[in-house]
Order: C-alpha cells, then structure tokens, then sequence
C-alpha cells in the first residue's frame, strides 16, 4: 500500500499486491478453503480483495492505492475463509506498525500470520491525570490518596463495524490488593468523553513523621500500579476487551501528572500454541509520508506547473518530464491531473499531450490504446469528473445484476450440465440491451469536462487522419465505451459503484456484458467490424444479435452528444410574435439560427445561464413553453411537443447546472401588462415567487487540496532528482553532437523534441526543488522534536516496565 500522509492531517494513496501459502486446512475431507484478503487501517476496512476459491495458497496479485483520511497505529492485513451461510472466519492477520512501515517500504516481504483475537484488536488512547494527596483521617493518622481523572478516549476499535459502547474500569493492583471502579458506559462512540474522578486510599508505612513529608516507603510504592481497562459493553452478550493501560504508582510526584497512552493487548493477548500452523502472507508495501508547507512555498513549482499547457513542444514542459522520470506514470499522474484539474488547466494539457500521441499513431485502428501519459491523464480524469456521472447511470442496473444475478454463461466448455444456452443468451442479451440503454440515454448527463476534452479529441483525430469519416467517433469511443464505461462494468468495486468484488458467477457475467458493450462501442465507431476477429466463436454468435443498424446509430448519437453536448429541433421564440428558429446547444453557449447549418443571430453562454425552467400554459395560451433566464429578461421557447420540451430542459439544466449565480427562485409566467401573471407584483425586476427546481448536476465540484497536489510532486521530483540531472546532461548533449541520437544511450529512455527548451525547464525544475529542500527538512526535524512525549501527538506506551 503506497501511503501519503499529509502534516495536519491528510490522506494517503497505495498499492497492494500478494499472495498466501500453507493456510490452515479443512478437517473434513475437502480440505480447501474460498479466501480472501483485506486491508485495514487499525480494524477498520478500506479494501477487499476477490474471492479465490478452492486453494489454501490462494494468490490474489491486487494493486490498491488509496488515502489515508485519518491516523491510525497499524496497517493490517487479513485473511479470510468465505461462508455462505454463517459469518466469514478470520484466520489470521498480519498488523505492521506505522512506525515500521518504513522497514518494509517497497520490499516483497513474506509474513507469519498472527491469530485474531479480541485480546489483540487493540487501537486507540486514553487521557489521565493522576495524582497523589495527603490526606489525615479521623483517627488522626496520615496516608495518602491516589486520584484518577479518566478524562476521555480516541480512536477506540469498530466492533462488527459499527461504534462500540464503551465504559473503563480503573483499578490499584498490588501485591494483595485490587480496587476496582467503573465508569459509565458511554453509547455508540469511539472517542468517548468521560471525565469521571475516583479516589483510592494508600496507606503509608507506621515510621511516618511530618518531616518525611511526601516521602513514601520504597518498598510501599514499588509494588502498586494503576491499570485502565476499556470495554466494549455487550449489554445480552459478554463484554468485548478493548485494551489496557498500565502506570506504576512509582512515577507519580509532587505534582499532577497528566499524559495521553496508547492503549495495549494484555499481557498473553497475542499468545498461540504456533503463530507458523497459521500460513504466511507475502505483500508488497510502500509507504509514504508528506509533509505539507503553507501555500507560498509552492508557489514557483506549482507556477512551473500550471504553464505545461502552453510550452512549445509540451515535451518541454515540467508536467510531462514529471511523467518521463517517475518509473511509475501512475505516481505522477494522480498528482498531476488532481492539480490540473484545481486550477482548469487539464482540457489543454491532455490536448497538447494527444496531439503528441497522435504524431506516433500510424493505423487509425490503434488510436489511443496505449498507456501513455495523455491517456493515463484521461483515464485518471474521468475517474474523477465522471464518478457521479457513473453513479448515476450504471449503479442501479450493477445492482439488479449482483443481487438479483440470473445465470449468462454461453461459453459450451464452462458450461454445466442441465444448463440451458439459449436461455443463459436471452440472460446476456437483456443485461446488456439494459446497460446499453442507460449508457445512451444518460449521455446528456456527462459532466461538461469530459466533454470538452472529447471536444478536442475529435479535431484532433479528424486532423490526423483527414481522409476517414469514422475516425471522430473511434477517438472519443476509446476513452468512453472502452476506457470508461466497459471498465467500470466488469470492475463495479474499483468505482465505488460496489462495496465488494462481485462473486465469481456475477464477475463473469459483468465480464461478458463488459466485452459486448465494448464491441458494440467500436461497431458505432468504424465503418464495418469483422466477426472474424474476435477471438472466441461463442461471442461471435452472441454478437449477431447486435448487427442492427440501430446500434451502431445509438453509439454514434452518444458519441455526439458526449463531443457536443448538443440537442438541436425547431422551436419558436418570442412573446407576441413567435418565429420558427434552430437551436445548438453545446457545452458553451446556446445559439439560435434562421436557417439550420446558418451563422447563428443570436448566442447565450452556458455561463451566463441563472435558470432554466418551464412556462406556465396560461402566460401566452401556448402548450410545451419554457424560459431561460440569462439576465434581465427571460428568453421564451416554445417546443414542438412535450417530450422535446423536457429533453431541452433537461439538457440546459445539465449544461448550468453548476454556474456559480444561478437563482434559488423564478416566476413560473410571464410579466405582461404591468405585473407579473403569477404573483401579480408590478416591478419587473421583483424576485421570483417559487422556488427553483432542483435536479441531478452534471458536474460536482471535488474538493482538491492544491497545495498537497504540489507537494506530492515536488516529492517525486526529489527522489527522481538522479534521472532529472542525466535528462539535463543529455539535452546538452544533443545540442552539441549533431549525430544520429540512437549512439547516446544516456538519454535514449527520453522524450527530448527541443533540446534548448527542455534543458532551461529542467534547470528551473532543479533549482526550484533544491530551494524547497532546505525547508522541508526544517520542518521534518522541527516536527519531530515538537511533540511532547505524553502529549495527544505523541503518546506513552501504555505499558511502562
């Protein structure tokens, strides 16, 4: 798991690869097990493998790179056996500090796994303050007093995955004695506030006198010490262990003392017969942690950063050596693109960086299918902007099919007896007719900067290869059926659209359904397909289903829309005389022409748009009207008929959905004769009388922290600072040997168009990392030494010997 982990508070990203060997077995005849594995930060899960059945070695060879919103002490890995009518069993774990995460940071590592009990799911800290009185009783004699303040808890464990209800129990234990007190249970929290005092009686040694004063007896104080246990209360069932705290009496001064601890397993919590009869788990860690510095910092990097789009060649600029000098485009993308994204400068970096691509592409029929770094900004994109996008659309049809599965197997060879082809075909074909459907019909839905950038895509395309009509379709058709929507069928957890892998029955069935919709794809996006080329006969049977000119019709309208976001009908416009126009709507104005295919008289921005909603009948004695309101006046449209009226709504309500003045209110008619129909207010200017109606955005804002995005990088720069100084030494060999470059080995590995251009980037990019290193280092070794041992930041073992 690649982990990042911002000062103050941050999140993390990861990667998990892996396999098990010699898990315990069955006792019965079969004596295979179904396992899967899952990452937990504490006891809290962030992901879960697939089910690999039948196996006592399983391997699972998943990458998951997440972010971490939170702290946590252990990273922990567990292995289960699924059951399908009882709660899946745990057999065992693996829980890596987060200390020692470094130890283990982009090595293969083999580990034992450890049993799972209560005694060892131990998370979480404890406020205290302790503190020693002297008291004088009734008899006149001195002892002194114990008082514990339990002030609260943090981070406590989930137990089956929900808020526990915990309580503690605060005991004296020495040699002969053992008192205990109980605090109150406190409900449905992990970070319980109790603030709850108890008293504890220590008697001094008979040889007090008051000049001894807060002296006590060696062996009286050696022998005591204060425990805290928490529990979580089980209420019908047994009380669960939460951990423990022990502090010697002995520490204790003159003055109160008050510490956080970080909560322990029991003393035999972690003891087994043999950890090794469990199996052993070999993962592949990477961890990392940044630390994030105030905004003015990153100025000239980020500044360095956000002008890529505009370098000539963009081979030259720093956000493409970014992805030339990480040996993993994946680090440098999910950075970059955030980043981008933040400050709108992704639509013309992804442009300049296709249109590199495209100098390379020789054959129309492999139009960005590499993994190159405009389409892993693409991909990295659209997983972003189109993750709502995709809730909407394909999250209730995966549902239907994963819980509610009906059998699509037609391969003959995986076939069972008794099952029926034709049937399992019909199965297929009304999946796929169901999630083909949605796909067309949500096009309109797609968030504007996809749009845009499948905007540029397109031109791009048509400019490279002029002389094929189909190609604009097959550019854009890469990224949505077969990057987009085909990935997130047969792969539905990846997206958030699932809490799980599918079963192996279910992920089949995706499967199939995930090929045909990409077939179908390429079909509405070239001129012919050739059944002949796919590789298995059984699919080429299923797919003469498909061969229907309305198939290929709908994938080339939705690949319209998605390049143009464009509805375009004859509609009337107007108050009191209404004339016949042609509407366009893109994702950046709405025009209306005289004549179709005309310079347009009249254009709106998308901006400008504060609402757009439906006419009252009433205001003009006219059916199927609606209004777009822009600025001071509304624009009043007339459709054709009911249907079109709504679609154009729907479409301009999308487009404007996220301006950032649109109205809370409108007036549903028209102000005619000196007030308005509706409310009858007589100054045309007067605020609307109903509210607005809410819809579905097309575009969500995401919450993107733009300096960490900058910080992320600049750490990537950093430790790539070795490839960065050879890609400079190389730009200056270039510009002083004139030779074929194939002799120089030393920048054969790089992208260099313009040697002059890319050696001053390079230049700023060392100079600007190198600036930035001196304060980072500062603030790692401030940060380290600022934190008070006890403090919340930095709390005591909670065992101290």
């Amino acid at each position: 798991v690649k982990n990042f982990i911002v000062a103050g508070g941050g999140t993390t990203i990861g990667e998990l690869g892996g396999e098990a060997k010699n898990l315990v077995p069955y006792s019965g005849p079969n004596k295979m097990r179904d396992c899967f594995c899952t990452i937990n930060l504490d006891q809290e899960e962030v992901f879960r493998t697939q089910v690999v059945e039948k196996s006592l070695s399983p391997f699972f060879g998943e990458e998951f790179y997440f972010e971490i919103p939170r702290t946590f002490q252990c990273l922990s890995f567990y292995i289960y056996d699924k059951s399908v009518l009882q709660r899946d069993l745990r057999i065992g774990k693996v829980a890596i500090k987060k200390e020692d995460l470094c130890k283990y940071t982009s090595k293969e590592t083999w580990f034992l796994l450890q049993p799972v009990d209560s005694n060892s799911e131990v998370q979480g800290k404890v406020h205290l303050e302790l503190k020693l009185n002297e008291l004088i009783t009734d008899n006149g004699s001195v002892c002194q007093q114990l008082v514990v303040h339990i002030k609260e808890c943090h981070g406590l464990p989930l137990v089956n995955g929900q808020n526990c209800d915990p309580y503690a129990t605060v005991s004296l234990m020495g040699p002969s004695r053992n008192d205990q007190k109980k605090t109150k249970v406190k409900k449905k929290t992990s970070n319980p506030q109790f603030n709850e005092t108890f008293y504890f009686e220590v008697t001094r040694s008979s040889s007090y006198t008051k000049k001894s004063q807060f002296q006590v007896e060696e062996e009286d104080i050696e022998k005591l010490e204060v425990r805290i246990d928490l529990w979580n209360n089980g209420n019908l069932v047994q009380d669960v262990f939460l951990g423990e705290i022990k502090v010697p009496v002995k520490v204790l001064g003159n003055d109160s003392f008050q510490a956080w601890y970080l909560l322990q397993p029991r003393e035999n919590g972690n003891k087994s017969s043999k950890t090794d009869d469990l199996g052993s788990l070999r993962l592949n860690v990477c961890y990392t942690e940044d630390y994030v510095l105030p905004s003015e910092y990153y100025a000239s990097l980020r500044n360095l950063l956000l002008k890529s789009p505009d370098v000539q060649p963009v081979s030259a600029s720093a956000a493409y050596i970014l992805g030339e000098v990480c040996r993993d485009k994946y680090d440098a993308v999910l950075p970059l693109v955030r980043l981008l994204l933040h400050h709108q400068k992704i639509v013309p970096f992804v442009t300049a960086v296709a249109e590199l691509d495209l100098k390379d592409t020789q054959e129309v029929n492999t139009i960005f299918r590499g993994n190159t770094l405009a389409t892993r900004c693409l991909d990295e994109m659209m997983k972003i902007v189109g993750k709502h996008y995709l809730k909407v659309t394909l999250k209730p049809v995966l549902d239907e099919i994963c819980e509610s599965p009906k059998p699509c197997e037609i391969d003959p060879i995986k076939l069972k007896e008794g099952d029926n082809v034709e049937v399992h075909k019909e199965n297929l074909r009304y999946y796929v007719d169901k999630v083909f459907n949605t796909i067309v019909q949500s096009s309109i839905s797609c968030p504007t900067l996809m749009c845009d950038v499948f905007y540029s895509l397109r031109h791009l395309a048509a400019k490279r290869f002029p002389n094929d009509p189909h190609v604009q379709y097959s550019a854009v058709s890469s990224f949505v059926f077969l990057r987009f929507f085909a990935v997130a069928v047969v792969s539905p957890h990846t997206f958030h659209l699932r809490p799980h892998h599918p079963d192996a029955q279910t992920s089949r069935t995706l499967t199939l359904i995930s090929k045909t919709i990409q077939t179908l794809g390429s079909w509405g996006s070239l001129s012919k397909s050739k059944l002949s080329s796919f590789k298995e006969t059984f699919m080429c049977e299923f797919f003469k289903m498909f061969q229907e000119e309305k198939f290929t019709e709908a994938v080339q309208k939705v690949l319209t829309i998605e390049m143009y976001k464009r509805a375009q009908g004859r509609t009337r416009i107007g108050k009191k005389n209404f004339k016949k126009r042609w509407f366009c709507l893109t994702s950046r104005e709405l025009t209306y022409h005289k004549q179709r295919d005309k310079e347009p008289i009249y254009n709106i921005p998308i901006k400008n748009i504060l609402t757009v909603e439906k006419l009252e009948e009433s205001a003009f004695n006219r059916k199927n009207m609606f209004q777009v309101i822009y600025g001071e006046k509304p624009l009043y449209i007339q459709a054709n008929n009911c249907v079109e009226a709504s679609e154009w709504i729907e479409a301009l309500c999308r487009v404007s959905r996220c301006n950032q003045k649109r109205l809370s209110v409108y007036h549903p008619s028209a102000f005619l004769n000196g007030n308005w129909l509706c409310c009858k207010a007589t100054t045309e200017n007067t605020k609307g009388c109903t509210p607005c109606t809410a819809g579905v955005p097309a575009d969500i804002q995401i919450e993107i922290d733009g300096d960490r995005e900058t910080e992320r990088i600049y750490s990537l720069f950093a430790i790539n600072m070795p490839k960065l100084q050879k890609m400079e030494e190389a730009c200056g060999s270039i510009a002083v040997y004139q030779g074929p470059q194939k002799e120089l080995d030393d920048y054969s590995n790089f992208t260099i168009e313009d040697s002059v251009a890319t050696f001053q980037t390079l230049q700023q990019i060392i100079a600007i990392v190198e600036k930035l290193n001196e304060p980072h280092e500062k603030y790692r070794k401030k940060r380290s030494s600022s934190a008070k041992y006890g403090s919340e930041e930095n709390p005591i073992v909670g065992k101290v010997s």
